[in-house]
């Protein structure tokens, strides 16, 4: 008898550890996701000073709110040497965005909430969290170890009669009279019968919802009234403050407030506001809630596609993933594209997922991104676009005083193939047989091997340097009666000094091109040819550029500023790696950040533009950029080499923010003269 009980209680148990098991299911990442986010926190924790960043961010609150009780942003209880996941979705009617925290101390962070939300906003208890409101669309829920963000904006559905059949959004549904949303991600639950309670709860709410806002709406209110009676005593503005609507100590330019007549309130038009913004509320709301009660009853364990994570390199600071098809096929993207009769070709072109690994390293920030399409053929036809012939000649006019170039090396001839796969993969569209006869035509009538030895897919572009020219120009000038006045002024801009150069196999053609232009009878008045030199010349001379140089030679045709530009230049062995990776990659490009803002230098005018020019010059660094077929995707990486004394790259952000925080502090303050 004791044996049958023990077995029992063993079965009863393991019963019950099952039902535990499939009870407590990883919540799975809404099916609408087009963003995905990990922000590795153990790394990027080390990376932060938050010595350095508490003042800042203490700075930047005071200027949201009236008053700021909070210094120590680092101590919020939120976990932050743990991984955080953000991701969001969107339709026509709903854009959720979505962050999940681990909180390692429940009662600091419940101290930050309040310190966050508004003054008198209750905190409501659900069966196994709590939530609140911190603005009218975002909200926070927790319990003892974790926290969820959210942001939910609602739009009512538009409704046209060109979109009848895509009138109503797919993602929502009306689960009652006050037309509260429900994502499609969730369960339409039956209605319940009245219970007049509930309903005196959901008025209280509303109550709770005016009171919170009519201080703000009442101080908006004064202010514009204001704005009405001194236009129409003043017919202006106050000189010392034009912008009235976010001045403060009006007190100083205003007339004293007795000087008015309180105007009434139109208090039709304020109930009607307040009742859209208790409408939209309760949507948002019931969303927030429905997400919060999916996420607290699962095992709290988010549940990624594995799609989503194919790139991800958990050595990253942070990986990023975006559905691009989504984005711009999905909502009203989608619908408007349906409008136009090649509207599938561009849905088709745009559907492709993109993978970002992001990387804070000591000299630099480096980003890594990762393209596929997600139809498999067109995927290798674009990749085949990315394998090109190299050209020496091209990479010989890098050179190291430049400013940047940019190189290319695609195949032209798969660039055909690429767009006549993006008309074909139509689908079952209205214009799908006529757009395969077209296609068949344009390979019929087009020598793609013809055309593509006219410009085979080597390209580079050269950024000397930036020159300052004086040019005219005309502005307009208003005396008190409104008479305008027109005045010649002159000004100095950036002219640059560059090189556009492109491989041909077919030299006569493009000097049949630049001789039509230079014999023409309407063009020769700015087209000219001087040796093995045709050039454009404006005839005004008040434009950025005075004149363009053409010529062909050896296999390439060149654009250029200057006619030395053409001549290459002794490369020094950095400038020389640079011109070997350019012959490397089918794509690659550099620029010297800090050199551009010298060059743009005479555009900055004012004592404050002048400072921030100044510390830009200090701190900018170099990009880098290349690009190639790699793991079964189209692979770019940007590197961004900072020149600074930061501690890292992105500490190196933080540090200029602040400095350019302080430049526009310092210009607030009176002068002391």
């Amino acid at each position: 008898m004791k044996s049958i009980f023990l077995k029992t209680q063993t079965i009863t148990f393991v019963l019950f550890g099952f039902m535990l098991v499939f009870a407590q299911k990883s919540m799975k990442l809404p099916n609408d996701a087009v963003f995905y986010m990990e922000i590795n926190g153990k790394q990027l924790n080390q990376k932060i000073n938050w010595q350095k960043l508490n003042p800042l961010l203490h700075e930047l609150s005071k200027k949201n709110k009236e008053k700021s009780s909070w210094n120590d942003y680092s101590k919020t209880g939120i976990k932050y040497d743990a991984t955080q996941y953000h991701y969001a979705s969107f339709n026509d009617s709903i854009q959720t965005y979505t962050t999940h925290f681990i909180v390692d101390n429940k009662e600091k962070f419940q101290e930050f909430i309040n310190s966050t939300k508004k003054k008198g906003q209750e905190i409501s208890k659900k069966k196994n969290y709590s939530y609140v409101d911190i603005d009218d669309n975002i909200f926070v829920a927790w319990n003892n170890d974790r926290a969820v963000l959210s942001l939910v904006n609602y739009t009512k559905p538009y409704k046209s009669l060109e979109w009848d059949e895509v009138a109503v959004d797919s993602a929502v549904a009306v689960a009652d009279s006050a037309a509260v949303a429900v994502d499609s991600a969730y369960a339409v639950e039956p209605e319940k019968p009245f219970d007049y309670k509930e309903e005196i709860l959901s008025l209280k709410d509303d109550i709770k919802y005016l009171k919170e806002n009519i201080k703000d709406n009442n101080k908006e209110i004064a202010r514009i009234q204001k704005d009405i009676k001194y236009l129409e005593k003043n017919h202006k503005y106050p000189q010392e403050n034009v912008d009235t609507q976010h001045s403060e100590g009006e007190t100083e330019v205003y007339p004293k407030e007795e000087e008015y007549a309180e105007a009434e309130v139109d208090t039709a038009y304020q109930k009607e506001l307040d009742s859209m913004r208790i409408e939209n509320f309760k949507i948002v709301k019931k969303l927030a809630e429905d997400r919060f009660d999916l996420y607290f009853n699962s095992n709290l364990e988010i549940e990624v596609p594995k799609a989503m994570l194919s790139f991800r390199d958990p050595n990253s600071d942070a990986y990023v993933y975006t559905d691009y098809g989504k984005m711009m096929n999905d909502g009203i993207y989608g619908k408007m594209m349906m409008r136009f009769e090649f509207g599938q070709f561009f849905k088709n072109a745009y559907n492709s997922n993109s993978y970002y690994n992001l990387y804070f390293d000591k000299d630099k920030v480096k980003l890594v991104n990762n393209y596929q399409h997600k139809t498999p053929d067109i995927q290798k036809t674009v990749e085949s676009v990315y394998k090109g012939k190299k050209n020496k000649k091209l990479a010989a006019l890098i050179n190291e005083k430049s400013i940047g170039y940019y190189v290319m090396n695609i195949n032209g001839s798969k660039t055909f193939d690429m767009v006549y796969e993006l008309f074909q993969q139509t689908g079952d569209s209205d214009y799908k047989k006529e757009m395969e006869l077209m296609m068949e035509t344009m390979k019929i009538i087009l020598d793609e091997e013809a055309i593509t030895k006219i410009a085979p897919g080597n390209g580079i572009f050269v950024l000397n340097e930036l020159k300052s020219k004086k040019v005219d120009y005309t502005d307009y000038e208003y005396d008190d009666d409104y008479n305008e006045k027109e005045v010649k002024k002159t000004k100095d801009v950036a002219v640059p000094n560059f090189t556009f150069a492109f491989a041909t196999e077919n030299e006569g053609y493009w000097n049949r091109v630049f001789n039509v232009l230079a014999s023409n009878k309407k063009l020769a008045k700015n087209f000219s040819k001087t040796g093995d030199f045709y050039s454009f010349k404006d005839e005004k001379g008040d434009g950025y550029m005075d004149q363009l140089y053409f010529t062909v030679k050896d296999g390439i045709v060149y654009l250029t500023s200057a006619t030395e530009n053409i001549i290459p230049q002794n490369q020094s062995d950095i400038s020389k790696q640079w011109a070997k990776d350019s012959a490397k990659y089918p794509l690659s490009g550099r620029l010297d950040m800090q050199k551009l803002l010298i060059g743009l230098e005479k555009e900055f005018k004012t004592p404050s533009e002048r400072k921030t020019l100044d510390l830009f010059r200090k701190n900018v660094g170099e990009v880098y950029y290349k690009t190639e077929v790699k793991g079964g995707s189209v692979e770019t990486e940007i590197d961004y080499n900072i020149k600074n004394s930061s501690e890292n790259s992105l500490m190196y952000f933080f540090d200029l923010f602040d400095e350019i925080f302080k430049i526009k502090e310092a210009e607030k303050k009176p002068q002391i003269l």
